[in-house]
């Protein structure tokens, strides 16, 4: 009788040594790449070495396209699309999974860079959901790209190597505080008091009055070869400056800035990496913006998704039509690889038990996500969910199903409803997290390695 009932279970539980093995290194992997590689920018660029180490190369070396053929292209230097083609014609439709890069985080303003009280400090701001006073107190790290006239880019990473100095904001002393405590949350902490703390050396230059800012400016010019008017050519974010680290005596979890998406990302890019003449050809599309609402044209709001799959298309059948890449669409399945909530033993007023995931418990299925009547939610049909158990149970991948929080509570969105707009089958499939959108997110190993193994057998599930 006991066999009729659903029941979540910790993957921890009667996991054979040998598996906890493979769960175990494959994190170790994981961890050090989110700890290297900290924006959108620098994901990609690690996506690429990867990618080739796995003998993919560029989709511009290529003439044509044949089963079994592994291509890769780079948005902009912020996303990337990585393929293996199918023994199938890629007009039968694709095996997509898609996950984003970008995530919370603080950046600079344009005219960023001022002296007020003899402390030089940056204008920011701040990007995706945050909650402000979080990022206050901490050290961050500097990363992004400068670009100067006549197009050189000159590379900006400060602030996680040990010898490297780091930043911070500032919060008020609890002895002053008394008017600050009063406030909500909202209130006590505004985008524009998240200003940076640079430097406190005046230059000895006579004829400057910034002095501080000015000394600052030459550190900058003697080390990047940039002035302040750089400032406006230039993509600068700050980020925590620490690693990823193991989390709990038992080290079954990881602790890191960045995770939501890039604990769905790293899976979706090992597993295209490691996907091996498909049925069907299998994509990993890794895009920027979803934390601003996917906009832009390394968003999944862009036309480039499309753009490169008629690429692709065109590359492997004769006489390409706009009719094919339709058809194609059509045909085609996705995992929307985002984060969901994990239910936090600390704050379970949020959740509804019985319809929230739990920390390594599995791979996570969220059939809808949206807000206070799923608005803004794609709600996958119930053949296409059945498909993707199915697919799971076959290879072994312990998953799980829930809610994005209590109904009227709150919610969010992925990329998934633009997916859907392509009139593609797709569900949210990813790792459930806690502390989401906090310098510091929480995961859970046995979650991180089902996904995987759930992407990988995606990719090579026929239809």
């Amino acid at each position: 009788m006991s066999s009729l009932f659903y029941e979540r279970k910790n993957g921890f539980d009667n996991i054979t040594e040998e598996e906890k093995a493979k769960v175990f290194s494959f994190c170790e992997d994981y961890r050090k790449f989110i700890t290297d590689y900290k924006t959108e920018r620098e994901f990609a660029k690690g996506s690429v070495e990867v990618l080739e180490k796995a003998g993919f190369k560029e989709l511009s070396k290529f003439d044509s396209l044949k089963a079994g053929d592994k291509v890769y292209y780079v948005n902009r230097g912020k996303g990337i699309f990585a393929a293996v083609i199918g023994e199938k014609p890629i007009t039968e439709g694709v095996n997509l999974v898609g996950a984003h890069i970008d995530s919370p985080r603080i950046d600079l303003k344009p005219n960023p860079l001022y002296e007020d009280s003899g402390i030089a400090l940056f204008k920011t701001h701040y990007y995706g959901g945050i909650k402000k006073y979080q990022w206050t107190t901490i050290p961050l790290s500097l990363h992004g790209v400068v670009v100067k006239p006549g197009g050189e880019t000159v590379e900006i990473n400060v602030g996680d190597s040990p010898s490297d100095p780091v930043f911070t904001i500032s919060d008020i002393l609890p002895h002053l505080a008394q008017d600050q405590m009063k406030k909500t949350l909202g209130e006590a902490f505004t985008g524009e008091n998240l200003n940076v703390i640079l430097g406190n050396i005046a230059s000895q230059d006579e004829d400057v009055t910034e002095k501080v800012k000015a000394n600052i400016l030459k550190i900058l010019n003697d080390k990047y070869g940039i002035e302040e008017i750089d400032f406006v050519t230039s993509e600068l974010e700050f980020v925590p400056a620490f690693e990823a680290r193991d989390l709990g005596f038992d080290r079954s979890m990881i602790a890191g800035y960045g995770q939501d998406d890039r604990v769905c990302g790293y899976p979706a890019l090992m597993a295209v990496a490691n996907c091996e003449k498909p049925e069907r050809t299998a994509i990993a599309l890794l895009v920027d913006k979803e934390e601003i609402g996917s906009m832009g044209n390394t968003g999944m709001q862009s036309k480039h998704f499309e753009n490169v799959l008629g690429k692709l298309i065109s590359l492997s059948v004769g006489n390409y039509n706009d009719l094919m890449l339709r058809e194609c669409l059509t045909n085609s399945i996705c995992l929307s690889a985002d984060v969901g909530v994990a239910l936090d033993p600390s704050y379970p007023e949020v959740s509804e038990k019985k319809n929230s995931a739990i920390l390594n418990g599995g791979l996570l299925l969220n059939k809808y996500t949206g807000a206070r009547g799923k608005s803004g939610a794609s709600d996958a049909n119930a053949e296409f969910v059945a498909e993707v158990v199915d697919i799971f149970n076959k290879n072994d991948v312990k998953w799980q199903i829930a809610e994005l929080g209590r109904v009227d509570l709150g919610g969010g969105g992925t990329i998934a409803q633009f997916v859907a707009n392509l009139d593609m089958e797709v569900i949210d499939c990813g790792v459930p997290i806690l502390s989401m959108h906090s310098p510091y997110e929480v995961t859970g190993k046995f979650d991180i390695y089902m996904a995987y193994k759930g992407y990988l057998g995606f990719m090579n599930a026929g239809r």
